[in-house]
């Protein structure tokens, strides 16, 4: 957390900021959980300058209207660099989206609006919103991966939000690409075919030449799409053992896919994992979020909450 030392002010408020900001747009919201969201805004992601300080612009307004924020909680699009003590701690890294790689996101956001402010990925407020109010309620280990644009995973082992070297890059992991079945060489600018290369929302849009979202049900595109998920999540299920699997972003809002994805996890580990969530309540175990597309946004102020102790 950048700005830990906290005065009284802080300690008497119980309204917190949160930003999801994601590589295509911003959303930003005031408040203290799902059903006391005071305000709410969303924005393009353009320049580092103008989004950010269209953020803070937002927070400003919120303020003068409602008192003094306790925390903003951050969870950004990266890579990011989340090592206490590292000279870019709160920077996005190595991003692949122009402009903004090597970019200081929370520092400005804390100097400009003087308070405590807490930072981690994307996909892992996601995941911190979703296990106090969504669908990890009550769990220690589970993971969150979101298929939109691009491809994150977070989570917890433990009880613990997953950290470790860096991040989590469970979209960047290496899966079986068959290139007779699917010749299409893959979206990733690092990788190629990756996880990511192979099942984000761009990849889909250029293999079959239109946007996911107009893809009929029955399109063939969603087997593929199914396959290259489920190759991924076996792999997640043998090193990482969650307890729940949670599917969000925009690829997933194909609700089809959820079925198709269950069926093919349980082939591919073809009996393997002998685990009653899996053999017979995978309908349960690999589940979208109950927060649905806010879960982002909700996790940042959840993040902010417990940077300052209001929640455990």
């Amino acid at each position: 957390m950048i700005g830990s030392s906290l005065s009284e002010e802080f300690r008497m408020s119980s309204l917190f900021g949160g930003i999801e900001s994601g590589g295509t747009k911003w959303v930003c919201a005031v408040g203290d959980g799902p059903q006391g969201i005071l305000a709410e805004t969303r924005f393009p992601n353009t320049t580092p300058g103008e989004t950010i300080d269209q953020a803070i612009e937002f927070f400003r307004q919120q303020e003068a209207q409602h008192g003094r924020l306790a925390a903003i909680g951050i969870g950004s699009f990266g890579p990011v660099d989340l090592r206490p003590g590292s000279p870019t701690f709160g920077f996005i890294t190595t991003t692949p989206k122009p402009g903004w790689a090597n970019t200081d996101e929370a520092g400005p956001i804390r100097r400009a609006l003087d308070v405590p402010v807490a930072f981690d990925t994307d996909v892992n407020t996601a995941a911190l919103g979703e296990q106090r109010w969504g669908a990890a309620q009550g769990l220690q280990d589970f993971i969150y991966l979101t298929i939109g644009t691009g491809i994150g995973g977070g989570g917890m082992v433990n009880g613990k939000l997953l950290h470790g070297l860096l991040h989590a890059e469970m979209g960047h992991v290496l899966i079986a690409h068959d290139r007779q079945v699917d010749p299409y060489p893959g979206f990733c600018v690092y990788h190629g075919d990756c996880l990511e290369g192979l099942a984000c929302g761009p990849a889909l849009n250029e293999r079959w030449g239109q946007r996911a979202e107009t893809l009929a049900e029955d399109h063939p595109a969603w087997k593929l799409e199914a396959e290259y998920l489920a190759l991924a999540l076996v792999s997640f299920i043998c090193t990482l053992s969650p307890q729940r699997i949670i599917l969000g972003g925009g690829v997933m809002e194909a609700q089809q896919l959820f079925p198709m994805i269950r069926s093919r996890v349980r082939a591919l580990l073809n009996g393997y994992i002998q685990a009653r969530e899996i053999i017979e309540d995978i309908d349960r175990y690999i589940v979208p979020p109950a927060l649905g597309g806010r879960a982002g946004v909700l996790g940042a102020i959840a993040l902010a909450q417990q940077a300052v102790g209001a929640l455990s």
